[in-house]
């Protein structure tokens, strides 16, 4: 993630994983509407079956509050969040 000074925009890349009891829950929406991200899905795996798990690599774009806040709320569902796209 990058760091930046308090109230500046930032851009950090995550993947993340959305297991099945999520898929009919607003996520990604609430990033933008409980946090005031902008998100950018740049790429996407969800099985039509939605029977399995669904990756999604997004770009949030935003302060670092309302970053941080944001993957508070990702860990606080359990979901599994991987930053490795920034290396």
């Amino acid at each position: 993630m990058t760091v930046s000074a308090a109230g500046e925009n930032q851009i950090t890349r995550i993947r993340i994983r959305i297991p099945p009891k999520y898929h009919q829950e607003p996520v990604i929406s609430r990033l933008v509407s409980q946090y005031g991200l902008t998100v950018n899905i740049a790429a996407a795996l969800l099985g039509q079956n939605a029977r399995e798990d669904g990756w999604f690599d997004l770009q949030l774009q935003g302060t670092s509050a309302q970053i941080r806040s944001a993957l508070i709320y990702l860990n606080d569902l359990d979901l599994e969040v991987f930053d490795e796209l920034n290396k």
